[in-house]
């Protein structure tokens, strides 16, 4: 029975800092519209108000101008002091003045001014002053005065004209139009802030939500199918991660169900050794026996029922090692090529199954490898291309496998190649995967993992070097030139 796939680890989860923060992205978004709004809101009320109380004094320096004329149709040129404060009162002003040829000349004075104004040129202020003007006036305390200097509007020859005005109705102005830049910033950036929010909310906050979950559910179950993240089909960078989830989950569900299978391999196999040990002791005391006949057949094929026996003990091992921890270390020796690939296609049942195969190793070619790990790697590569070339469909022409050998500097390549159908495409990427690399429903995937992991362990590699319709073709690479030596007598079959 398969064991359940194991618990991943528990992460440590980061201390909270220091600094409040709302937990969740949806909270947060709010916070920081709510923040960037009113920050907004703020920064456009200096310039407004600076405007406004330019745009105040202003009028009034053109109503003082326009009530200095009143002089000029007067008789001889004058008007009583009582006209000049109804003048200066209807202008909202204390003195008209005006400046030309470097000379003041006052136009209308008024009563003595308690306190020293503040001057506001109009003519040349810098961005600085102007924001800062209306702050003044509105903190200057009461019973105050402001000077306004302006280019002039009637008088043309005149350098500038100059009022001298109380600022407790500006003031009052100022304090009216700030209220109403408050209520009207207030329901602007409300509504601003709401729109920005709940676009955020839906384009970004409610598909990160909805990758959450998905990652959230397939931590507490990656066998719930619920826990599959909905691809939305966006191009952005959420439908890329959307995609990326969906890919990584699906590698993790085959790693998880690979490790499952291969611990339950693992306890299969050391149940399978546990009574295979009592069966060889069986066959060997068989064996034993076998040999004292003295008959030729018998001691001929005594040998190779030896060595079956033996690779059937450390193929046992081997893979119960493969479910439980790596491969052991090869022991580097010198194996005869041509005899290792002989006895792995005898194994592979070439021969019987009328499949032709062409050894294009020499026999004086050696190469330094572990013998029995090379013969799995060979009868795993051998038995794989005789089973694609049997369940190759309206197959017309006789099943062939090559092996040739070839160097590249320090690289021995044992190069296996078949007329089967190739490798199908959906299965290539994952095709040196424990369970996953099979394309036929009865392989269990785990030859080429398993040799594989035997080439890397002597130092080498397993490739797929080419695949199409026409066949496939693996490369084994083995550090070391190939050894060669002058003649090899064939170990007794």
């Amino acid at each position: 029975m398969a064991q359940a796939a194991p618990k991943l680890q528990e992460l440590e989860r980061p201390k909270r800092p220091r600094f409040f923060w709302p937990g969740g992205l949806s909270a947060r978004l709010l916070t920081l519209t709510i923040l960037f709004a009113v920050l907004a809101g703020t920064c456009a009320v200096p310039p407004a108000l600076a405007s406004f109380e330019a745009k105040w004094l202003l009028d009034r320096t053109r109503a003082g101008e326009l009530a200095s004329m009143a002089p000029d149709v007067a008789p001889n040129r004058k008007v009583s002091q009582k006209v000049a404060a109804q003048l200066l009162d209807g202008a909202g002003v204390v003195r008209v003045l005006v400046q030309s040829d470097g000379m003041q000349i006052p136009i209308l004075t008024g009563p003595m001014l308690r306190r020293t104004p503040y001057v506001v040129d109009l003519r040349s202020q810098d961005p600085l002053s102007w924001l800062a003007a209306p702050f003044q006036t509105l903190l200057g305390g009461e019973g105050g005065y402001v000077r306004v200097r302006a280019k002039p509007g009637i008088y043309r020859n005149a350098d500038y004209v100059e009022i001298v005005a109380p600022d407790a109705e500006l003031k009052r102005q100022l304090v009216s139009y700030l209220w109403k830049l408050v209520l009207v910033a207030a329901f602007l950036t409300s509504g601003v802030g709401a729109v920005v929010y709940l676009s955020l909310n839906l384009f970004l906050v409610r598909p990160m939500q909805r990758i959450t979950n998905a990652m959230e559910r397939f931590r507490a179950d990656p066998e719930d199918a619920g826990a599959r993240v909905q691809l939305s089909g966006r191009r952005d960078e959420i439908g890329r991660a959307e995609a990326e989830l969906d890919r990584m989950q699906a590698d993790l569900r085959v790693a998880l169900n690979s490790r499952a299978r291969l611990a339950a391999l693992g306890e299969a196999v050391a149940k399978i050794n546990h009574d295979l040990k009592n069966m060889l002791t069986s066959a060997q005391i068989a064996s034993e026996r076998l040999a004292a006949l003295k008959d030729p057949k018998v001691i001929q094929a005594l040998p190779r029922l030896e060595r079956a026996l033996d690779r059937a003990v450390k193929l046992a091992s081997g893979v119960l090692a493969y479910g439980k921890t790596q491969e052991a270390a090869p022991d580097l020796q010198a194996v005869p090529l041509s005899f290792a690939i002989e006895a792995a296609a005898e194994e592979a049942r070439l021969t019987e199954r009328g499949i032709v195969m062409k050894n294009g190793v020499a026999s004086t070619e050696q190469l330094s490898a572990d013998p029995d790990q090379l013969h799995r790697i060979l009868a795993n590569l051998l038995r794989n291309a005789r089973e694609a070339i049997e369940h190759q469909e309206e197959r017309g022409a006789v099943g062939r496998i090559e092996i040739g050998l070839t160097r590249t500097g320090d690289m021995s390549i044992v190069r296996i190649a078949d007329n089967g159908p190739g490798v199908p495409e959906r299965v290539r990427e994952r095709l040196f995967q424990p369970f996953a690399g099979s394309g036929r429903p009865d392989s269990t995937g785990l030859g080429l993992a398993i040799a594989r992991e035997l080439a890397q362990g002597h130092g080498g590699d397993l490739i797929l070097a080419e695949t199409g319709p026409k066949g496939s073709i693996f490369e084994l690479r083995l550090p070391g030139a190939p050894l060669r030596r002058r003649a090899i007598r064939r170990p007794a079959a």
